[in-house]
C-alpha cells in the first residue's frame, strides 16, 4: 500500500570505537524507517532524496518505506542482468553465428551502459568476461565463471545500468553511439552498425515484452546511423584474365584449393556453399565434348563460428543455404572453364570423409597428404593463401589496389560478368541465391554497357514496329 503521510527527523551521528555511521531516519504511516551510511554526505544525499520525493508528492511504500520510484529503481534489473536473461531466451534457437553476433553487439552496448567507473575492471577484462562466458548461455549455465572473469562478473552484476534508467534517451544515446566505433577506436562499417543496433533494439523490445519497460526506449531518440552502402566496389572486380592468372597462381601454391577458388569466380558461390558441397552434388559432363557445361547441386552451407558458440561445441556449423528454408537446394552452372578445373581436382583429389569435394589435405608445418581424408578447410587457411598467391601473380599496381582482395571478390567477379554479358537479373539471382532487388542493388556499379544496350533495343523497336498502310 502507499501513502503521502510521511515525516523526517535529522540525521543522527552513531560514534563508534572503530568509525562513525550517519543514520538517516523517517516515518511512513506512522512507522518508523532507517538507512545508515559511512559518511556525512551520503546519508545528506539519501536525506535530500526522499524530501524531494515527498515534496512532488510522491506516494511512500508502506512496506519499504521508500518513493514508489525509489522502489521501482531497486525493483529494476541491471541491464547486464537482462542481457543475460535475453541470451538465454534467443540462444536455442540461434545460429552458432547469430549466436556469436548477439555476443559481440551485446558486449559492445554493455561497456557504455556501465552506472559508474569506480572500481571497474579493464576493458579487456570486461569484454573478456562478456563475451567469454556471460553471453554465452552454454558456458554460463555450466556453473559459475572461471577464476579468471570471477571478479569482473560480479563486478558488472551490481555495476550497469538499471533498466528503469534507459528511458533517458541520453543514456540510449551513448550506447547508440558506442556501435559507431571498433574495439580500436575506429569508425565500425555502416552494416556492422546496423547488424548490432538491430540486437541492442530487440533486448530493449524483450524488456518492454516482460513488463520491465514501460515504453521501448529507442523509439524517442532520434539517432542517425551511417548510411549502409551496399554496393559492391567495382576496383575489386577482376576481369577474366586477371580472374585465370590468380587461379593459375593457385593451382601452383596450393594446388587443391583450385577447385575451390573456381567455384567463386565460374559458379559465384560461396566459400560456405563450397565448404559444405558433397564430391556427389557436383554434375560433370562427359569428357567427350570440352564445350559441355556442369552443374552444381546445393544443399546447405559450413560456417565458421568458432568454438563455444555451437552446440556441439565445434568450430564449424552446416546449416541451410541462406536466405532458404531447411530443405530447399539451388543449382548452379558450372562453365566449361570451371568444368576443366574441377575435374581435374576430382582426378587429383579425393573427397573427404564424409563424401566432401574441398576439406584440408594438409598436416602439422604445412605437410601436405595425398590421400588425407580432411575436415573443414579453416578460414584462416585459405585466405592466408589466397593473399600469397595475389601478391606473387599481381602487378605491382593491382596488388596495391583492392583488386580481388578477398577470396569473396571472386563471387563478386563472377555476377558481375554474368550482368554485364546480358544475363537477365531474375536468372542471375537464383543462380546467386540472391533477391532481384538486392542484386541490383550490390553490384549496380559493376554492371557496364548497360545503358547502350538499352538505347540500341528501344532503337530497334521503334524501328522494327510495323507501319500501318
Amino acid at each position: 500500500m502507499s501513502t503521502y503521510d510521511v515525516r523526517f527527523w535529522d540525521i543522527r551521528e552513531y560514534k563508534g570505537k572503530r568509525k562513525t555511521s550517519y543514520r538517516v531516519r523517517w516515518a511512513v504511516a506512522g512507522e518508523e524507517f532507517g538507512k545508515s551510511f559511512v559518511t556525512k554526505p551520503l546519508a545528506e544525499s539519501f536525506r535530500s532524496g526522499l524530501i524531494t520525493a515527498a515534496r512532488e508528492g510522491q506516494p511512500f511504500d508502506e512496506a519499504s518505506g521508500l518513493p514508489e520510484r525509489m522502489v521501482r529503481e531497486q525493483n529494476s534489473r541491471t541491464w547486464y542482468v537482462h542481457a543475460c536473461e535475453f541470451v538465454d531466451m534467443k540462444w536455442p534457437r540461434a545460429s552458432g553465428k547469430h549466436r556469436k553476433g548477439i555476443a559481440e553487439s551485446l558486449a559492445t552496448v554493455t561497456e557504455a551502459l556501465l552506472a559508474t567507473d569506480r572500481g571497474a575492471p579493464s576493458r579487456e577484462d570486461i569484454r573478456g568476461a562478456l563475451y567469454g562466458w556471460a553471453f554465452k548461455a552454454s558456458e554460463r549455465a555450466s556453473g559459475p565463471p572461471p577464476v579468471a572473469h570471477e571478479a569482473t562478473v560480479r563486478w558488472l552484476t551490481e555495476n550497469t545500468v538499471r533498466l528503469s534508467a534507459m528511458v533517458d534517451p541520453a543514456v540510449m544515446r551513448k550506447a547508440l553511439d558506442a556501435l559507431l566505433l571498433k574495439i580500436d577506436g575506429t569508425a565500425a562499417a555502416a552494416s556492422t552498425v546496423a547488424r548490432k543496433r538491430v540486437v541492442f533494439y530487440g533486448a530493449l523490445a524483450y524488456a518492454v515484452e516482460l513488463g520491465r519497460l514501460p515504453t521501448h526506449p529507442l523509439h524517442g531518440v532520434k539517432w542517425i546511423a551511417p548510411q549502409n552502402d551496399d554496393e559492391v566496389d567495382r576496383r575489386v572486380v577482376a576481369n577474366p584474365t586477371q580472374a585465370e592468372r590468380l587461379l593459375a597462381g593457385v593451382r601452383e601454391d596450393t594446388p587443391e584449393l583450385e577447385g575451390f577458388f573456381a567455384g567463386m569466380y565460374y559458379s559465384g558461390l560461396r566459400p560456405e556453399e563450397l565448404l559444405h558441397v558433397l564430391d556427389a552434388h557436383c554434375e560433370l559432363p562427359d569428357q567427350g565434348n570440352p564445350d559441355a557445361w556442369g552443374w552444381w547441386h546445393l544443399s546447405g552451407a559450413t560456417v565458421a563460428v568458432g568454438e563455444g558458440w555451437t552446440d556441439d561445441g565445434a568450430a564449424h556449423e552446416s546449416r541451410q543455404l541462406k536466405h532458404r528454408g531447411k530443405k530447399s537446394t539451388r543449382r548452379v552452372p558450372i562453365p566449361p572453364e570451371g568444368v576443366a578445373v574441377l575435374r581435374r581436382h576430382r582426378e587429383q583429389f579425393r573427397p573427404g570423409r564424409d563424401g566432401r569435394m574441398f576439406v584440408t589435405r594438409r598436416g602439422p608445418g604445412g605437410r601436405y597428404f595425398e590421400t588425407w581424408p580432411g575436415t573443414t578447410i579453416p578460414n584462416n587457411s585459405y585466405t592466408t593463401v589466397w593473399a600469397r598467391v595475389r601478391e606473387s601473380v599481381l602487378t605491382k599496381v593491382e596488388a596495391a589496389s583492392p583488386l580481388a582482395g578477398r577470396p569473396y571478390d571472386l563471387r563478386h567477379a563472377c555476377l558481375s560478368l554474368w550482368l554485364n554479358a546480358g544475363v537477365a537479373p531474375t536468372q542471375v539471382a537464383e543462380w546467386a541465391g540472391n533477391s532481384v532487388r538486392v542484386l541490383l542493388k550490390v553490384y549496380a556499379k559493376c554492371i557496364d554497357g548497360q545503358e547502350e544496350l538499352a538505347l540500341r533495343r528501344i532503337r530497334a523497336a521503334l524501328t522494327n514496329w510495323p507501319q500501318e498502310n
